[in-house]
């Protein structure tokens, strides 16, 4: 369920980086590294790989290159080398064993005595660091001892070691002070497991030989995982926007068209800064041939269908810096964090559970950073987009902005502070517009329930897509046109061709796409007709924190800036009221214990069970006795061994070759639904199955 664990995607640093004694003989061979080639002076080019990693590269990571492939002779003329340089190096001790910590304990007494008498050398590591934790292992082959470790532990074969791996869960490891010699059993899943990750890091620094600190693999795993991500995880994942990766920023690998080749920018037609920020960012790098055009002051479906095939990237939102020895001003992107290392561009509801995990590791200018792009998503696109790409112009993602910036504000100084109350205020001025022209107006808007449906704009056929992702639809229109897809995907685009069934298909593709289940049966040619429980409870949330927002914030008064409507506290709860009942009327279902989606277009609630019935929860919209009655009855048949399923068996259905399995469905589970799930328990006072589902995660 977790994307965490898989072997191949650790890359971090560690505290207790070893460097390799120049004062052991034994040392020599690792410490002959190549002489070091005359250091070139690099331009700065880009801010996307700028780590501020103190453990960034091998030689601090594990210390001077090792590798048991050299010939002896190498080693010979290494240590020759060694000791020429060093005319009065001690000669090494014999190696003896240790009994009784006898040793150690005559090195106290000399030490306290004054005395600087050398004591012998334990074959393993010494008594006192044993005690501590602290002893050090020669690892003599990095490749040998990691085919051992999956050979023996990783018996399901996928580069995990877990509690449902059936090996002996003991692998023997040479000591460091006996050069390898004499070995120590490592026992148990945890440290095997972060062994795993020790090895697969030294060997794609192309390490052969490591000494590591038994601390490494001892530490606890969730702080391990917590300091990892504190400091790793996240740099990795942080973009910003500035005149030297844009270019970089703007490559889309998704469109593969001769137009698609140069990287692009699209600017709104008020932002004249900007558009001359990004042309000095081409002058200045013309070899990345980067693009930058104005976008229309009315973006159309048809206008956004125009750019199919020439995609580019969305300008966000940047602040004004000054040089104080210069007083130049310049330009540069609020930061900003991504849900996968391949993405550069902000996506919608993905960034929400980002900002939470960001402000735990107190990443906050990261986090008040997405806030800021989506208050100018909202100003200058309409929408909160579902990630700033040309072809997502049409289509939003499920509202979190309200929460998200309330999360921020209380972190940066709250009412205390009046730059944070500014931004409070601009957070909720940006989320009543989105409210009003997105989530309660047509076509999303279904007039007779009050509710909303997931229902974006667009034409044609999702750009962003494989060429052949749809091949199987639109089979039988090319036969039925005696066509070529390629030549069918074309007619259809450009309008020559006119088939409702397939209009109707990509509706509600698109609409899986917003509603940030893609893919899920629950939605398949249906999602456009279904006022969902999941989007429903969140603009509830809207609703009410739009009630406390302009009580607190605004003096109980909001004069909307676009229509110069005014509302109050009082307003905008009523609101929340009518579409609690609503929700209530037309999802809820007491026997069965969930709030179900309502189809609009056939004017019945579906028997879809899902997770996102615990969003009403999270949301608050649920009365005491329905929490209760959910718990009682869905939980049971969502919880599975590591947490909260998307949904049960029995609505996901039978699968097959022509109907095969989607990521938003049975047996997968997601983390959005975990977290909303948790919130929402601990806040009805169901703490212990919050933290059960918390830890089964």
């Amino acid at each position: 369920m977790s994307r965490l664990g898989k072997l191949n995607t650790y890359n971090f640093p560690h505290d207790n980086s070893e460097e390799v004694d120049p004062d052991d003989t034994r040392s020599v061979q690792s410490a002959a590294a190549p002489k070091e080639a005359p250091r070139r002076h690099h331009r700065r080019m880009s801010s996307i790989n700028e780590y501020n990693d103190p453990f960034s590269n091998a030689e601090i990571y594990y210390g001077p290159e090792t590798d048991p492939r050299k010939s002896q002779r190498a080693a010979a003329s290494a240590a020759a080398a060694a000791a020429a340089a060093i005319p009065h190096k001690l000669n090494r001790i014999r190696t003896m064993s240790v009994f009784d910590n006898k040793a150690t304990a005559a090195a106290t007494r000399l030490a306290l005595l004054g005395e600087t008498h050398l004591v012998r050398r334990g074959s393993e590591d010494d008594s006192f660091l044993s005690s501590k934790g602290n002893r050090r292992f020669f690892i003599e082959d990095v490749d040998a001892t990691l085919d051992e470790l999956l050979h023996n532990e990783d018996t399901d074969k996928n580069y995990q070691i877990t509690v449902e791996d059936k090996g002996p869960k003991v692998i023997k490891l040479g000591t460091a002070n006996s050069f390898g010699y004499n070995h120590i059993n490592i026992r148990g899943t945890y440290m095997l497991s972060n062994l795993l990750q020790e090895l697969t890091i030294a060997k794609s620094f192309g390490r052969h030989q490591i000494f590591l600190d038994e601390a490494r693999l001892n530490e606890d795993p969730v702080n391990r995982l917590s300091r990892l991500i504190t400091n790793q995880f996240w740099n990795s994942l942080t973009r910003k926007v500035d005149l030297f990766n844009i270019g970089e920023m703007a490559s889309d690998t998704k469109i593969d068209t001769p137009e698609a080749k140069n990287p692009r920018v699209y600017v709104p037609a008020d932002r004249p800064e900007q558009y001359e920020f990004y042309i000095q960012a081409a002058q200045m790098n013309p070899s990345l041939k980067l693009e930058v055009e104005y976008l229309p002051t009315a973006i159309t479906p048809e206008y956004v269908k125009s750019l199919n095939r020439t995609p580019g990237l969305l300008a966000l939102a940047m602040e004004e810096h000054v040089n104080p020895s210069t007083g130049e001003q310049s330009l540069i992107g609020y930061p900003y964090a991504v849900p996968g290392g391949r993405f550069n561009e902000l996506y919608g509801w993905d960034s929400y559970m980002i900002a939470l995990g960001l402000l735990e590791s107190n990443k906050v200018d990261i986090a008040k950073g997405m806030v800021e792009h989506f208050i100018f998503e909202i100003k200058e696109y309409g929408k909160i987009l579902n990630a700033n790409r040309s072809y997502y112009l049409c289509r939003s993602q499920p509202p979190f902005l309200t929460d998200m910036a309330n999360v921020v504000f209380n972190r940066i100084g709250g009412t205390s502070n009046p730059s944070a109350v500014n931004f409070i205020k601009r957070s909720f001025v940006a989320a009543i517009r989105e409210y009003k022209s997105v989530w309660t107006a047509e076509p999303r808007l279904d007039p007779e329930t009050g509710l909303s449906c997931y229902h974006p704009d667009g034409l044609g056929i999702p750009p962003e897509t494989e060429p052949d992702h749809f091949d199987t639809i639109l089979l039988p229109y090319t036969k039925k046109y005696n066509c070529s897809f390629e030549e069918f995907r074309k007619m259809y685009n450009d309008g020559e061709v006119h088939e409702p069934e397939l209009d109707e298909f990509f509706l509600h593709d698109r609409a899986v796409r917003e509603s940030g289940h893609d893919t899920t049966y629950r939605f398949e040619g249906v999602c456009a007709y279904l006022a969902t429980i999941d989007l429903n409870s969140l603009l509830y949330k809207y609703e009410v924190d739009i009630a406390d927002a302009i009580e607190k914030y605004f003096g109980d008064k909001f004069v909307d800036p676009d229509d110069y409507s005014v509302t109050t506290s009082a307003d905008w709860r009523k609101l929340a009221q009518l579409r609690k009942e609503r929700i209530n009327k037309y999802m809820w279902d007491e026997e069965a214990g969930f709030y179900f989606d309502y189809n609009v277009h056939i004017k019945k609630r579906t028997s879809y069970e899902s997770a996102t019935t615990f969003w009403a929860l999270w949301a608050g919209l649920a009365s005491p006795e329905q929490a209760a009655r959910m718990v009682e009855v869905a939980l049971p048949k969502l919880e599975m061994l590591c947490g909260l399923v998307c949904c049960t068996e029995k609505s996901r259905g039978p699968i097959s070759i022509n109907r095969p399995i989607r990521q938003w469905d049975y047996p997968f589970g997601w983390a959005p639904h975990q977290i909303l799930a948790w919130k929402g328990l601990d806040d009805y006072g169901f703490t212990g199955d919050a933290a059960r589902l918390a830890y089964r995660w």
